[in-house]
């Protein structure tokens, strides 16, 4: 089967640093799915893995953790879905990607497709969803409905693919007042259009910027990106007993918990593929999540969050992708679509 995938860890701008391949068939075993990739989303886990783990000497390693396609066949275990199906997910870490024309994914870990989105617009979604969700409901622990009403949810690198979804679900399913941060005039317009109620820009001190919207201390900020840059500012902003969660990775040092002692703030790490990298006993939550996720796009309350779609799954196009996730200037998701 057609797959890309590379052998060394290679800066983005070598040919070799992802290449076109054939790889060996998949056989599903036990809970896996066997699906025919149809659309796959590319996300900095994967530019992050590529730069930094490298595969035995002799084999290839085949990124990618967002994928829509259809069911081909089943493991002898699988009691949720059947041939002919169309799921979408995000993957395990710890296994084959989706960057190849057929993958196996743990049932527990896939849902059935939203009907409303085409292949592309639904393959922007599992990943970004999945961090969302686990962030706003399992590790900031946000009550669902308006329980939180008049609070306020700051989201650090909001016009990002995981941003860009957790703007949504927190509009949609809680009571918070949501406060994104952007720099360009472009990625101000795409959070205020995706539902925050308020954008600053994070290029300014962001405890300075936040004071400027008149609106109480948060108490819930989400910091997506360059946590190491922003950590001072966001522990002057905080409110008391504030929840704080990020899901980058701050170099060793660079950022001083200690300053959030004072508030009694706690801090929450999110990391989505912690359920299927440890079969934890809920790993079926991220199932039972994206069927409701599913549903609230075909209800039309969520919206995909594609950005620009990079035309087939190839190894051109995807380096053209990891590049521009390398640059810090992608807007929402980078989809590509069939081989």
């Amino acid at each position: 089967m057609k797959a890309v995938a590379y052998q060394k860890n290679l800066p983005i701008t070598d040919p070799l640093a992802l290449q076109d391949t054939e790889l060996p068939e998949p056989v599903p075993q036990a809970h896996d799915l066997l699906v025919e990739v149809k659309a796959i989303a590319v996300n900095p886990v994967d530019t992050k893995i590529r730069a930094g783990v490298a595969p035995e000497a002799g084999q290839w390693k085949v990124l990618g953790w967002d994928a829509v396609g259809t069911v081909r066949a089943v493991g002898p275990a699988v009691t949720r879905f059947r041939p002919g199906d169309r799921v979408w997910y995000a993957g395990a870490i710890h296994r084959a990607g989706a960057n190849s024309e057929r993958h196996l994914v743990d049932e527990r870990i896939a849902a059935l497709a939203p009907t409303s989105l085409d292949d592309a617009q639904a393959a922007a979604l599992p990943l970004t969803s999945i961090t969302a969700w686990e962030l706003l409901f399992n590790r900031l622990q946000v009550p669902r409905g308006n329980a939180a009403n008049g609070q306020v949810l700051l989201v650090v690198g909001a016009a990002g693919g995981v941003g860009s979804i957790l703007v949504q679900l927190a509009r949609q399913l809680t009571g918070l007042t949501v406060v994104g941060t952007a720099s360009r005039a472009e990625t101000r317009d795409w959070i205020q259009a995706l539902g925050a109620h308020a954008v600053i820009d994070h290029r300014e001190p962001l405890a300075e910027a936040y004071r400027k919207t008149g609106l109480p201390a948060p108490a819930y900020v989400v910091s997506l990106t360059q946590t190491d840059q922003h950590f001072a500012q966001i522990a002057e902003l905080i409110a008391p007993q504030g929840r704080f969660g990020l899901i980058d990775d701050p170099a060793p040092g660079s950022i001083d918990i200690g300053k959030l002692k004072r508030k009694s703030v706690s801090l929450h790490w999110e990391l989505m593929f912690t359920r299927s990298l440890f079969e934890t006993p809920d790993m079926v939550a991220q199932h039972q999540l994206l069927t409701e996720v599913a549903a609230l796009v075909d209800a039309g309350r969520l919206r995909s969050t594609l950005g620009e779609h990079f035309g087939a799954i190839n190894a051109t196009h995807l380096r053209r992708a990891h590049a521009l996730l390398e640059s810090g200037q992608a807007r929402g998701k980078i989809v590509l679509e069939g081989f």
